[in-house]
């Protein structure tokens, strides 16, 4: 068994505030502290108030050296090291095969959930969480690279009723985040490629932007009434409903902005 061990501690969605008080205080008896911000960002903060809150330096890893993992495995045999993330370190499997990694070899391990982008969205929205499917995430296209897999998992999840969380491309290397507006242009793009009208100008969507922050905006209507609307600053995150139970309808229209003749409109389906 090694002397060391690894601590993965989630910080939350949105500032350096969300961290828990059960994470900090692990923090405290860490000799370092690594983080990526590469999955997500707290846009509401910077590394500086991070570091300031904690009060310890932290060693930012590219994509390349956490997947390769040899920075945080080599310290963690010998020290406790801590590992941030944004939102809850357990929903990347990269994080989770670290994870597995360091078990192999030896060292004990530790995670401090964090809130998550996967909970926080039904929530604000009052979807019921467990009518969620499988979870996508819509990439910038590159060159010819434009994979249509996310069109196909919403057009599943529909299939057996279920809603579908649409994450979207984060380059933080870049300062680049895709907006709601880019991915619902993808979207219909997808519909066009596929020649599948799963969602057409007329289908509701949802959007929640900044969730986490004290203002998230949360929204929900047509695709033609929400794909020219400016939703603000990133983080933003589309849920394109499934068959919705009267009392998420409802939720909708009162939490989401949803127009009642839209609502009603559901319900009669």
């Amino acid at each position: 068994m090694s002397k060391g061990k690894l601590i993965f501690i989630g910080l939350g969605l949105y500032d350096e505030k969300d961290i828990s008080l059960k994470g900090l205080e692990e923090i405290k008896h860490c000799d370092r502290v690594f983080a990526e911000f590469y999955t997500a960002k707290l846009v509401g903060t910077n590394l500086d108030k991070i570091e300031k809150i904690i009060g310890k330096k932290i060693t930012v890893l590219s994509r390349e050296e956490t997947e390769k993992g040899d920075k945080i495995l080599n310290s963690g045999e010998k020290e406790n090291v801590a590992f941030l993330t944004c939102g809850d370190s357990m929903t990347a499997t990269t994080h989770v095969d670290l994870r597995m990694r360091a078990i192999k070899l030896g060292v004990e391990t530790r995670v401090i959930h964090g809130s998550s982008i996967v909970t926080a969205v039904s929530g604000l929205l009052g979807l019921q969480n467990y009518k969620f499917g499988r979870t996508t995430t819509l990439a910038y296209p590159e060159g010819d690279y434009f994979p249509t897999s996310p069109y196909e998992v919403i057009r599943d999840n529909k299939k057996i009723g279920l809603h579908t969380l649409v994450l979207l491309d984060i380059q933080a290397d870049k300062n680049r985040y895709m907006t709601a507006n880019d991915g619902i242009n993808l979207l219909l793009q997808m519909g066009e490629k596929t020649k599948k009208n799963i969602l057409n100008k007329d289908s509701i969507i949802c959007v929640v932007a900044r969730a986490g922050s004290d203002k998230p905006l949360v929204v929900a209507g047509t695709i033609k009434d929400l794909i020219g609307r400016d939703f603000g600053s990133p983080l933003h995150t589309i849920v394109v409903p499934g068959r919705l139970h009267f009392m998420e309808v409802e939720a909708l229209e009162i939490l989401a902005q949803l127009p009642a003749q839209q609502g009603k409109k559901i319900q009669k389906l």
